[in-house]
């Protein structure tokens, strides 16, 4: 029996030592093989099929809010008083994105152009596109200023004009005609005495290039090289870098498309990536540490500096002439129309903008810019991106329909773009990258525990069985001899 518990305890040493050690080396290769998955998931490669599939047709759901500031003294405005607005929606739409013309090359990149389409969505919104609103007439108001420093008989005959075509200062129109494109003669006269102001002729829309559209020529890395460039943009449209402002540094086109982004983020990670529709690359920065749905996130934000002017930000003087810090220029790649990107209700920008318009209310619930990322894959999980868009508006000697209106950064519309992961892309990742790691992690301290109990246990059982063995061999001393005898 001494010499059976004796095997036993050796066995369960053994057995103990070898759970020990393959808990120590899970310890070590358990990371490794994660981070290993990791890379192989987050290439860009047909043959990884979730990863893939949500690059390529981003398969979460994905909306547009849209805010429409109604303007409730029009009046008053051409007499030069302060504007009152009225914030109307959000007018929801679905957005459905899916890239196409993709195209991988030999030298680790793939290109494509993105093609987004846009569904209204009644049931999510407040209110119809049948809702009629005031807003700012873009088409006069920003002409006006562009013509500021032309000929007087020139501005005088242009004024004319609008009158002769009934285009006043503010439109009183539907949701539907200011987001998607309404007839308008005065698009084609733009067009012949203003060349390159509008993108089109015909019908004209706040938002009219954006249905049905794509966002230009993307050349993106598809990681195969190195995993620290997937996603990051080699080229936009075969440019490697922008004209549209002054200082080489505001011209680079940084970080990735603004969709995924390298995977293995620390909180000294950035997020940056480039806007067309800004026309620049943004950065976003950390903010905290988070869960989405059971997915351990990181939390980034815009910082203040973002839209901060030359005087305040240094680097960002490339991006001048400015105005007040909190809005950006971007006349200089929207054909030259005075108008200007902020944050929603002004947010984050000089306090005086408030001053000069009444019915803003900021705060960063409602109007900060944020995504929320799975810092292991670099996924996006929870993203918020908001801007709003205003028109410089002043009055212009000749052009009477400016009235006696004061110098003022006017918003017109705020929107939202906002997605989260769910469904079965959801369980997937939830699956892949957060519950099997999780149970490697487990598995190499149980294996830890298990072979440090099997190793106690075992020596125990060895140490009673010799005891054992020796109490026995007291108490028969003569045994032995009398064997020998026999």
């Amino acid at each position: 029996m001494s010499a059976c518990g004796s095997k036993v305890g050796i066995a369960l040493i053994v057995i103990g030592v070898l759970a020990a050690v393959l808990g120590l080396v899970l310890v070590f290769v358990g990371p490794i093989i994660i981070d290993d998955q990791v890379v192989k998931n987050t290439v860009i490669d047909p043959n990884n099929e979730m990863s893939y599939t949500m690059w390529k047709d981003v398969p979460v759901p994905f909306f547009m809010s849209v805010y429409f500031y109604d303007v409730l003294n029009s009046k008053e405005i051409l007499k030069g008083e302060k504007p009152m607005v009225e914030q109307r929606g959000p007018y929801v739409y679905r957005k459905h994105i899916q890239k196409d013309n993709i195209t991988f090359h030999e030298n680790g990149t793939v290109s494509y152009r993105e093609y987004r389409t846009y569904f209204f969505e009644p049931s999510m919104s407040v209110g119809n596109e049948s809702d009629v609103v005031t807003i700012p007439n873009m088409l006069v108001l920003g002409a006006a200023v562009m013509m500021e420093d032309m000929p007087f008989p020139l501005r005088l005959l242009v004024s004319a004009t609008f009158k002769t075509l009934k285009e006043g200062p503010f439109l009183t129109k539907s949701v539907g005609e200011l987001m998607w494109g309404y007839d308008s003669k005065l698009v084609d006269l733009l067009n012949k005495y203003l060349p390159g102001m509008l993108p089109s002729s015909g019908k004209f829309g706040l938002f009219a290039e954006f249905n049905n559209s794509n966002t230009g020529l993307f050349t993106v890395f598809t990681g195969k090289e190195d995993i620290k460039k997937v996603h990051k943009v080699d080229s936009w449209n075969g440019l490697t870098e922008l004209s549209y402002w002054r200082t080489p540094q505001c011209n680079m086109i940084n970080g990735t498309a603004g969709q995924m982004w390298p995977p293995f983020m620390t909180k000294q990670s950035t997020l940056p990536f480039y806007s067309p529709d800004a026309c620049r690359s943004l950065e976003l920065i950390y903010e905290r540490e988070g869960s989405f749905k059971g997915i351990p996130s990181y939390r980034f934000i815009t910082p203040k500096t973002m839209f901060a002017n030359g005087s305040e930000y240094a680097p960002n003087e490339g991006f001048c002439p400015c105005r007040q810090s909190g809005l950006l220029n971007v006349s200089s790649c929207r054909h030259n129309s005075p108008v200007f990107i902020s944050q929603p209700h002004f947010f984050n920008a000089d306090p005086v903008l408030l001053d000069y318009v009444e019915g803003l209310s900021p705060n960063e619930s409602d109007h900060s810019t944020f995504i929320e990322i799975h810092p292991l894959t670099g996924v996006p999980l929870n993203v918020a991106v908001r801007l709003q868009l205003n028109l410089y508006m002043k009055r212009v000697p000749a052009i009477t329909e400016t009235g006696k209106i004061s110098e003022v950064v006017m918003p017109m519309i705020w929107f939202q773009e906002n997605g989260y992961i769910d469904g079965p892309i959801l369980k997937t990742f939830h699956t892949n990258l957060v519950v099997l790691p999780e149970v490697m992690k487990w598995m190499q301290y149980v294996f830890i525990v298990l072979g440090v109990v099997l190793l106690i246990s075992g020596a125990l059982l060895y140490y009673r069985a010799k005891t054992a063995n020796k109490k026995a061999g007291k108490k028969d001393p003569h045994g032995l001899q009398h064997q020998r005898a026999g």
